[in-house]
């Protein structure tokens, strides 16, 4: 008797996911607008800011750009987080995906539907990790 595996319907689509994740960061950081609404918002750490003389704008830029990704670095294929190297310092972000009515206290539910998903992108010191 073989046994075959079924697909999971009920489970987020990675690449919907990596591409509104992608989608945003290229609005939050570069100004880029996607062709659907995404909801969420950026924060960047107190480290990030007190570097100085142009140092966060570098860091969000590069975030905005960033665009390797393999699967040391993005496991479940989202594009939800990453490392990129300012003036021989790195600088990470993270995407965290949050239930849009929850007040940030649950995560989402379904991650690939952006009209329920809060995106908050973090930009921080590697040392802040």
């Amino acid at each position: 008797m073989t046994n075959a595996a079924q697909p999971l319907t009920d489970r987020p689509d990675p690449a919907e996911i990596a591409a509104q994740n992608d989608a945003f960061r290229k609005l939050a950081c570069l100004g880029i607008a996607p062709e659907a609404p995404i909801q969420g918002r950026m924060h960047v750490t107190r480290s990030l800011i007190e570097v100085g003389d142009g140092f966060m704008a570098e860091a969000v830029k590069a975030t905005g750009e960033f665009d390797v990704f393999e699967p040391e670095n993005d496991p479940e294929g989202w594009h939800d987080f990453g490392a990129v190297e300012i003036r021989g310092e790195t600088v990470f972000w993270k995407l965290d995906l949050y239930e849009a009515d929850s007040d940030f206290r649950y995560g989402a539910e379904t991650p690939d539907n952006p009209e329920a998903t809060m995106r908050v992108l973090t930009i921080m010191m590697a040392r802040d990790w």
